[in-house]
């Protein structure tokens, strides 16, 4: 995948922001986080000038407002925005969660870890691959 230097979670929870925030910075110090409470607030985050795009985007898929497969489709058909790889994380293991978002165009699809080493696991993983 590359080196990561900004890596953008998009979850409506913000103890998942935070933990994912903690395992982030200890598995790799120098990756920049940016957060999103949904799919909108992403968007606009995504389409400002002042932001850097991220390398990689960890989506959740129950959100309000623009739920994350609303986004995926969203972002896969925006020119400027299309390339960059997006891994679905969501407490959801169901297959035709995983199926759909895979052929929306996700990279990826990660069930949320249920604990925060498995969660580093996870993250070390991803960005070291």
């Amino acid at each position: 995948m590359g080196k990561i230097d900004v890596l953008f979670l998009i979850d409506d929870d913000e103890d998942d922001q935070h933990v994912f925030a903690e395992a982030l910075s200890e598995v790799d110090g120098s990756v920049d986080l940016l957060t999103a409470s949904n799919g909108l607030e992403a968007l606009e985050i995504l389409k400002s000038a002042s932001s850097k795009l991220p390398d990689l985007i960890f989506l959740d898929l129950n959100m309000p407002k623009m739920n994350g497969k609303q986004f995926l489709q969203e972002i896969k058909s925006s020119s400027d925005l299309s390339d960059i790889p997006v891994v679905i994380y969501s407490t959801s293991s169901a297959k035709t969660d995983k199926d759909e978002t895979l052929q929306l165009g996700a990279s990826d699809f990660i069930v949320k870890p249920v604990s925060y080493g498995a969660l580093c696991d996870t993250l070390h993983s991803v960005i070291h691959s």
